[in-house]
């Protein structure tokens, strides 16, 4: 058997446990499944953390360089890393931390926390290395097919299962890097490999259409709107009367920096919040016996789309998930650090209910896309910045969020944008069907054959012809 590091007759003693988890006769049986198929163990060698701390401080993380350094916040949804507040190290110090550096097709997986979840090093992020909270999986000696089939391997409910089991600790779950080497991995042929590694190929370039698309939204929403950043005062200096100052009822000093005025200049004559939309903010009481969906802030991703949600009865839901939200409508973060947390809530999440740090909006004047990137965009994002107040928890209020000024923009562009946002989306929808194909037939492919995994391949091919 290939890599085989631990001797399965060592397993038991390897893992000193004495908790009931880890014997628990799912996990046991599943594992004992898995080791009557042909399959491998990592490598020692193969099987790397980040470096601790003291090794690279923050304070030598760049918002831009020369390679990118993956934090676990990067890996949360899994399978795809997120380019969320990535961060970049130099050339020198990814030399100095050369053990845990990661090529194209290496695996991330975050070892705290949220343990268990697997990212895939694509190609475009290319060389990068990995924080203290992440293993890296140094796959070399494996091929391409190899590698994407052992992703699809780890995500799966099988993976997930044997992976679970290693983790240990109550208030702070971990899983040790010597863990991963003792998860049975299971081999296939390199027929259904290669089916499965077209899927995560398909799937990651659909992503990345995705992303282009949102980016050439922004754009055309910006050459609408005629503002770009370098038009920006870079001035941090004014002077204002005391009548001026005293008609905000602000004092903060970076309520009135130059950049505003030119924003505000630039938007005169044009629309205010609370002529053109609507906040939904009647509060939602969910019912006990009755199950819902729930978005968080953290459920919120890069592009205004919904990541996932949770599902509980109401009776379990936490206070703060009292508002219900409907199709078309749009989700704005009101606190500050997050204000860039908005979605647009599409078909499936209708009915579901928010945090109420959340404002709910919707418009007679724009359309529901145009909404959604007018309040991504910086000129919206900067205003809303400035109408944040407050100390322990800063956030922008509803009477402030209703002075915030819009710009005019045409039915035509309108329609333009919302093409271009529900081309993206569905091309996000389906990057996740190709990945949770990839899973399924993993998962057929263990508990059946892999035959049967590849005539279900083969007849969802035939169903994206139709």
């Amino acid at each position: 058997m290939d890599g085989l590091e631990c001797s399965e007759m060592m397993l038991s003693s390897l893992s000193g446990r004495l908790d009931a988890e880890y014997y628990s006769k799912t996990a046991e049986s599943i594992e004992q499944f898995i080791m009557r198929k042909e399959h491998i163990f990592l490598k020692k060698k193969d099987v790397v953390s980040g470096p601790f701390g003291s090794t690279l401080k923050s304070s030598a993380y760049m918002t831009d360089g020369d390679i990118a350094f993956v934090r676990i916040e990067n890996i949360r949804g899994g399978f795809h890393i997120s380019r969320d507040s990535l961060v970049y190290i130099s050339n020198g110090d990814n030399t100095r931390l050369a053990n845990s550096q990661l090529y194209t097709d290496d695996l991330i997986l975050s070892k705290v926390g949220s343990v268990g979840l697997f990212a895939r090093v694509d190609s475009e992020l290319g060389t990068c290395n990995i924080s203290e909270n992440n293993i890296g999986l140094k796959l070399s000696a494996y091929s391409t097919q190899e590698k994407h089939v052992m992703l699809a391997y780890l995500n799966s409910h099988y993976g997930q299962i044997l992976l679970q089991r290693r983790k240990s600790g109550n208030v702070q779950p971990k899983l040790n890097v010597s863990d991963m080497c003792i998860i049975p991995i299971p081999r296939f042929n390199d027929d259904f490999s290669e089916r499965v590694s077209s899927l995560i190929v398909e799937s990651d370039n659909a992503i990345r259409e995705s992303s282009r698309i949102y980016t050439e939204t922004q754009n055309i929403l910006n050459d609408a709107i005629h503002f770009t950043s370098s038009s920006l005062s870079q001035k941090n200096v004014t002077s204002k009367s005391f009548s001026e100052v005293f008609s905000t009822g602000r004092l903060d000093a970076e309520y009135f920096m130059p950049k505003y005025d030119y924003i505000l200049d630039k938007l005169k004559g044009a629309y205010i919040f609370e002529d053109v939309c609507n906040i939904h903010g009647d509060n939602f009481t969910p019912q006990n016996g009755k199950r819902y969906s729930y978005i968080e802030l953290a459920d919120i991703g890069t592009y205004g789309n919904i990541t996932g949600t949770i599902t509980a009865d109401g009776a379990e839901l936490p206070t703060r998930a009292r508002r219900i939200i409907h199709a078309g409508q749009v989700i704005v973060s009101s606190i500050e650090g997050s204000l860039q947390s908005c979605a647009l809530i599409t078909e499936e999440y209708d009915n579901a209910l928010c945090s109420t740090g959340f404002y709910v909006i919707d418009s007679d004047v724009y359309n529901s896309e145009t909404l959604l990137m007018l309040f991504k965009s910086s000129v919206i994002q900067d205003l809303m910045k400035r109408g944040c107040s407050g100390t322990i928890l800063s956030s922008i209020s509803e009477n402030e969020l209703q002075k915030i000024n819009l710009p005019i923009i045409d039915r035509e562009t309108q329609n333009i944008i919302a093409g271009h946002v529900q081309q993206s989306f569905t091309l996000r929808r389906k990057s996740e069907h190709l990945i949770n194909a990839a899973v399924h037939s993993v998962e057929l492919a263990i508990e059946s054959s892999e035959q049967s995994a590849i005539t279900y391949l083969e007849e969802l091919h035939e169903s994206f012809k139709e």
